[in-house]
């Protein structure tokens, strides 16, 4: 693996490939419609499907290296739908009582059993007049 242009000083590009994937940028598409990501998701599997006919038909080297970009494109697509639909699905939910499973924070178990700060705040009343009317002390030491 050598160095490319695209890859910063000191870390090696582990593609085979030389030029940088210009194929499907992902910031762009986090900027596109629900239905501009959809026909460009069948427009890529369409694609797929005629690259892999070129393949077995005994295509140009140029078509079976274009497999790999456009599998990765459409896993990009992919991504940036799911990741919308998500985010949707949260602000739905927002504010509900219930929240499905996979949108609630993982975490371990341990730390979702932990009291909620408020929870764990709070104090008795007992223990409310006792702090106000003895405070903590402030002594200052002459030198």
């Amino acid at each position: 693996t050598r160095e490319t242009p695209s890859t910063p000083p000191g870390h090696t590009n582990t593609q085979s490939r030389w030029y940088v994937d210009t194929f499907i940028k992902t910031a762009q598409l986090w900027n596109k419609s629900k239905e501009d990501l959809a026909t460009q998701l069948t427009e890529l599997k369409s694609e797929l499907i005629q690259l892999r006919t070129a393949k077995v038909a005994g295509g140009s080297n140029t078509k079976l290296t274009r497999i790999h970009d456009v599998r990765k494109g459409i896993a990009k697509v992919l991504t940036v739908i799911n990741a919308n639909q998500r985010a949707q699905l949260r602000l739905f939910y927002k504010g509900k009582k219930y929240t499905p499973l996979d949108l609630r924070s993982k975490q371990t178990r341990a730390i979702r059993r932990r009291l909620s700060k408020h929870e764990a705040s709070l104090v008795t009343e007992k223990q409310k007049k006792k702090q106000t009317h003895f405070p903590q002390r402030k002594y200052a030491v002459k030198a």
